[in-house]
């Protein structure tokens, strides 16, 4: 009998102790190879401007060669215009030294942001028809748009406020595609640009040390490029198109480290 007690006492400090030596050995937060998963919404503007001056050619103009009327299509509502929620994941690896951080990070996120913008101006959509009475060729005044996904990559450095929370900041680059619908038309664009997020992670020590939560938001600043949406009058098109914006996402998610490249080492 007291050899049993003698070895039940055993393994339970035997398992005492090895599960102290596994919370000492775990993760940091954002320690390490990571990977998570997150949910959240997004916002933003849009601010596009579009001028035409459409010369009418000799065949497309019954030999005429006078010029079409210069049209411009400006954002009069819109505002705010990006909302809706996003899901995604980040991949990235962090170092720690002492109380600092430093990583690098990619992400990718998908959802429904969406806008709608109206202009009080209509301009005439050409899709190469001649047929004035087709729907391609009428006014209009109204651009919706879904933004389809987004991905990017950052460097990340941080500084970690108690041994199981850090704070870290991240810059980098993200691109966007844009599914943009006008009309009877529609059209796939890319926009991107510098992009800079904050985020505060800490791990869940009651759970799995390797496990934390995290949450963050980004900025993205998608900086003014010039577009050809296809809009003008019938004949030869000259567009000047500059479409702008800013976008802000705001997350929440869980991350896991499983993996020190200085274990192979």
């Amino acid at each position: 009998m007291k050899k049993i007690k003698l070895i039940i006492s055993a393994v339970a400090m035997l398992s005492l102790v090895s599960s102290s030596a596994v919370y000492a050995e775990g993760f940091s937060s954002g320690e390490g190879l990571y990977v998570g998963g997150f949910g959240g919404v997004g916002m933003g503007m849009v601010q596009p401007k579009v001028t035409t001056a459409a010369e009418r050619s000799t065949q497309q103009a019954g030999g005429t060669g006078a010029d079409g009327d210069a049209q411009t299509f400006e954002a009069t509502e819109g505002g705010l215009g990006l909302e809706g929620i996003e899901g995604g994941v980040w991949l990235g690896y962090g170092y720690k030294m002492g109380s600092f951080y430093a990583g690098i990070e990619g992400e990718w996120a998908g959802g429904d942001v969406e806008f709608e913008l109206t202009s009080s101006t209509g301009i005439t959509v050409n899709d190469g028809a001649n047929d004035q009475d087709n729907d391609a060729n009428d006014k209009i005044t109204t651009i919706s748009a879904t933004k389809d996904f987004t991905g990017g990559m950052f460097g990340r450095v941080g500084y970690y406020v108690n041994p199981n929370t850090l704070l870290a900041f991240k810059g980098g680059v993200l691109v966007s595609k844009f599914d943009v619908v006008y009309g009877n038309l529609s059209e796939s664009y890319y926009g991107g640009g510098p992009a800079f997020g904050a985020s505060l992670s800490s791990s869940i020590v009651d759970i799995d040390p390797n496990l934390s939560v995290r949450m963050e938001t980004v900025y993205t600043d998608f900086v003014t490029a010039q577009a050809n949406m296809g809009i003008g009058t019938m004949g030869s098109i000259h567009n000047d198109s500059e479409v702008t914006g800013a976008a802000l996402s705001a997350r929440i998610g869980l991350q896991y480290s499983f993996f020190d490249v200085n274990s192979l080492f």
